[in-house]
């Protein structure tokens, strides 16, 4: 019995560290981007013309959070700022929306494990999540809730600046120096995330038999029903799916090729991927920012206008023909070998090493300053050395087995 468990053990740690293999360069090159556009534009602008539930507010809060980090966390941070700020609350959701689906690294993310259609569809989809739950919280915007919560809204300490010209800061080497340190900051929020996702992934494609998800997206049982109430039904399952991973942000893409390798609908996948906001731990948050009520109704328009969302991307891929194919392995997504990706890993660890060597020089002018990370309590970080644990464990069964 020894030898199968370290079969399987080893098979599903190698399967995880396959995911931060083929997707580790993507991450340190989105991150560097990420840091470059928070560095250098003057998001302060922005935040002037945010006040209102019109297009110029959706549309400059969409922008906004796509020069963003895409950290959930975070993401609901700064939505918190804007309101205090005086931005609208159509436009602060609309900067979460934004900041966790059209920003750089997703993308190159989803690019790498799913495929363009799927990038196409998260870009498209994202603009359309948007304005979905902006109409929605226009017709039904309960404004004595709202009021409530942002007189809960507590002051904000967060360093950020107020305006300043770009063009000399992007010729400066403080300015780069300030890359060097929000590519360390995004990185301290996100990297638990990341490693509880990735070693969750790796086991749930090794162990959890394909019967599981057949039943619970109906990917044998759906072809004696109609194709649009599959969809229906998989856009709608997607969103809790995703909420009992308590994952967010990042690390839920490895986990939605996994749902992919195992033939479920592009509806079913787009809708899971959408749905990093409603994860217990970041309802939690939002209900701390701004009570209970007003959390569950954020909840509410997000699961309506995930599954809107999901569907017609469904119904516009399929009129174009660029449906994407489920059933791509998970084996040939994180297979080990020499090509691009050692080159492009090998240009990250460069890369990262650059961005450390601008982080200490932050720290010398600037001074070390640590920033409380929300949602980073005793349980995420007890999961995160379980994980490393488990990770460490299966390396050794890997060899052994």
């Amino acid at each position: 019995m020894i030898n199968p468990f370290l079969d399987t053990f080893g098979e599903a740690t190698r399967t995880a560290m396959g995911f931060f293999w083929k997707s580790g360069w993507a991450f340190v090159f989105g991150y560097v981007i990420s840091a470059m556009i928070q560095a250098f534009v003057p998001k302060a602008r922005l935040t002037r013309f945010m006040g209102s539930a019109d297009f110029r507010s959706v549309a400059l809060a969409t922008v906004f959070g796509a020069a963003s980090s895409s950290c959930s966390f975070a993401a609901l941070a700064a939505a918190r700022s804007l309101i205090l700020k005086g931005a609208h609350f159509v436009a602060a959701v609309a900067f979460m929306f934004a900041s966790t689906n059209l920003v750089v690294e997703l993308g190159i993310l989803i690019l790498i494990f799913l495929g363009w259609q799927f990038l196409a569809a998260e870009i498209a989809g994202g603009v359309v999540l948007i304005a979905i739950s902006s109409l929605i919280i226009r017709a039904t915007y309960p404004e004595h809730w709202l009021a409530r919560a942002r007189e809960k809204v507590e002051a904000e300490t967060e360093d950020e600046d107020a305006d300043f010209d770009w063009r000399k800061r992007i010729a400066s080497l403080d300015g780069w120096a300030r890359v060097g340190a929000n590519f360390a900051h995004d990185w301290q929020m996100v990297w638990k995330e990341i490693l509880i996702g990735f070693t969750i992934a790796g086991f749930v494609a090794t162990l959890v038999p394909p019967a599981a998800w057949e039943a619970i997206f109906l990917t044998e049982a759906g072809a004696a029903l109609p194709g649009w109430l599959v969809a229906l039904e998989n856009a709608m399952v997607a969103p809790f799916v995703a909420a009992a991973t308590f994952i967010g942000s990042m690390g839920n893409i490895p986990l939605a090729t996994v749902l992919n390798a195992n033939g479920v609908l592009f509806a079913g996948i787009m809708g899971f991927i959408y749905s990093d906001l409603m994860v217990p731990p970041l309802v939690a948050v939002n209900a701390k920012y701004y009570g209970w009520r007003t959390a569950l109704y954020i909840a509410g328009v997000m699961y309506v206008s995930i599954v809107a969302t999901a569907l017609i991307l469904t119904g516009a891929f399929t009129l174009l023909g660029i449906t994407p194919e489920s059933g791509k392995a998970v084996s040939d997504v994180v297979r080990f070998q020499m090509d691009y990706t050692f080159w492009l890993n090998l240009a990250a660890i460069v890369l990262t090493g650059a961005m450390l060597w601008l982080l200490r020089r932050h720290r010398r002018t600037h001074g070390t300053h640590h920033h409380k990370m929300e949602g980073d309590g005793p349980l995420k970080r007890a999961a995160a050395k379980l994980a490393i644990g488990t990770l460490a464990a299966g390396a050794a069964a890997w060899a052994l087995s």
